[in-house]
């Protein structure tokens, strides 16, 4: 099976729909998301974006250079102490 060539943006639909209300109306709330898988497009930016580590809410404040990379790059999962011996 060949794989397809062109690779869309995909965004949660609430999202989407949470950012073009705000750039609407010209707010800048933090926005809570679960869904880390969603991609970061170009009308996120300067937006902060609280996403969900499993844990806690990691602040991530959006700008131009992180566009197409993803949400869950920007909020670790795990906290590395140190190297066993």
């Amino acid at each position: 099976m060949a794989r397809s060539l062109k690779k869309w943006f995909r965004v949660h639909p609430k999202l989407m729909k949470k950012i073009k209300k705000m750039n609407d109306s010209g707010e800048k709330k933090v926005i809570k998301v679960w869904d880390r898988a969603s991609q970061i497009l170009p009308e996120m930016v300067g937006f902060t974006i609280a996403v969900h580590n499993g844990r806690q809410f990691v602040s991530v404040y959006i700008n131009e250079e992180m566009i197409g990379h993803r949400l869950w790059e920007f909020a670790p999962t795990r906290t590395f102490r140190w190297h066993p011996f």
